[in-house]
């Protein structure tokens, strides 16, 4: 190795060891559309969207919540295909 490839070597170091910590927290993900995830208003069954560990609630309960997957505002007793109960 020459004196050129060992400072490239050395200037490269810091940005690749900055992306690998960069890619190892994590990333946001984008959430899907309610048209991907089937969502509706009202409720399938018994299952409907407060009743999902996904769904999170405004803190005004007469207002719609948020979903961790779906975008958008989420009806309390609405229910999509990315329903998963709560224990």
């Amino acid at each position: 190795m020459n004196r050129k490839e060992l400072l490239h070597g050395i200037l490269l170091l810091p940005a690749l060891a900055a992306g690998i910590a960069a890619a190892s927290t994590g990333t946001a993900q984008a959430k899907g559309t309610k048209a991907q995830f089937k969502y509706q208003d009202h409720p399938n069954g018994k299952s409907k969207c407060s009743g999902c560990t996904l769904f999170i609630p405004n803190k005004n309960a007469k207002l719609p919540g948020t979903c961790k997957v779906v975008e958008g505002a989420i009806s309390p007793n609405g229910w999509c295909t990315a329903f998963s109960p709560k224990s």
